[in-house]
């Protein structure tokens, strides 16, 4: 049996993000030879579980995000050094500054799924985008193996270290909690979009689109963490045709608003393969998506593409019900192809 120890998510069970999914779903769809080791923040779990789809729980008495997840991943890939794992599979590089003193004192086959440019970002300062660079150098020159979740991240390893990663995406079949979906369009009249309330999402881009209509959108997002959410939320939420909802996390919920949607709205400008699209794709949703290598990767250059509010405003107004159809079939397809669990849960164990 080999023993797999997994490094820099928030834990289990799920309840945060994309990596917290994906570790949910490679836990539950893990094969009879592995064993799961997962760390976790005992600051997010009020109850800790020693165990959880058969994996190990360990706790760090750190925050999983912000500063503190630099020394929340040196302090679990320290700790790894004692369960004498086969495989340490790091999701994040945060802590990767740190690979050179730990591949001198551990055997085990590193693993890095360097997520998508985090560096990237808008959000992040000078001082932040420099330390989450040269992290990405440390994570890329230091692993074993590289996993990228998106083509456009494979290929930029490629063109930056001269290097090969494997591609491997985020499953999305978790989001259908019926096993009737029908490829048509349901009775709800508004698209919906959901996301973290971040620029490079283009949340100003598509909320002006739709107040310059009068078709409706609901669209769910943490507008209360940041002045940049407040502020638009302050903004638009005047519109009759404009819903600004709290997150929500719960599986059930979002699935109701998602199968009852004329379309779903991707605005994501960075960041690879992103969850909440392949969850739209598997319920059969017509895709409007920002046109990006990301988006084109990760819809096979078949959703409906906009580039900016006025190209988004016609696809909502003069896109017909049969294109949409259309499109929500594609979708589903390729969802099915590329976007599923246990597809997903093999691709990483052929590689420990």
């Amino acid at each position: 049996m080999k023993v797999i120890s997994i490094v820099g998510t928030v834990g289990l069970p799920a309840c945060y993000g994309g990596f917290e999914s994906l570790i949910e779903n490679l836990t539950k769809n893990s094969s009879g030879d592995i064993k799961y080791k997962v760390f976790c923040s005992s600051q997010f779990f009020k109850n800790k579980i020693n165990a959880y789809n058969n994996a190990d729980l360990i706790y760090i008495p750190l925050n999983a995000n912000g500063i503190q997840s630099i020394f929340y991943d040196i302090i679990s890939l320290i700790k790894t050094l004692f369960y004498k794992n086969d495989v340490t599979l790091i999701l994040g590089v945060s802590g990767c500054l740190f690979l050179p003193f730990y591949k001198f004192f551990s055997k085990a086959k590193v693993i890095t799924n360097i997520d998508g440019l985090e560096w990237k970002r808008d959000k992040w300062g000078a001082v932040a985008k420099w330390f989450l660079k040269r992290s990405e150098y440390f994570a890329v020159k230091y692993s074993d193996i590289i996993i990228s979740d998106n083509q456009a991240i494979a290929d930029y390893v490629n063109q930056s270290y001269n290097l090969s990663s494997e591609v491997i995406a985020y499953g999305g079949d978790h989001a259908i909690i019926s096993n009737h979906i029908e490829n048509t369009i349901p009775t709800g009249d508004y698209y919906l979009s959901i996301c973290r309330i971040e620029p490079e999402n283009n949340i100003s881009l598509i909320l002006e689109s739709f107040s310059a209509s009068k078709r409706k959108i609901k669209f769910i997002g943490n507008w209360k963490n940041s002045v940049y959410g407040q502020c638009l939320y302050k903004e638009y939420s005047q519109y009759e045709n404009i819903e600004l909802i709290d997150p929500i996390y719960d599986i059930s919920t979002l699935y109701n608003y998602r199968i009852n949607c004329k379309a779903y709205i991707h605005g994501h400008s960075a960041g690879g393969t992103n969850p909440s699209l392949v969850e739209a794709m598997h319920i059969g949703r017509p895709i409007l998506a920002f046109d990006c290598d990301f988006n084109r990767y990760s819809t096979d250059n078949k959703a409906l593409y906009f580039s900016n509010d006025n190209s988004l405003l016609k696809l909502i107004e003069d896109t017909d019900d049969n294109m949409l159809v259309s499109n929500s079939e594609k979708m589903k397809e390729i969802a099915i192809e590329k976007y599923t669990w246990s597809k997903i849960a093999t691709q990483y164990e052929s590689l420990y």
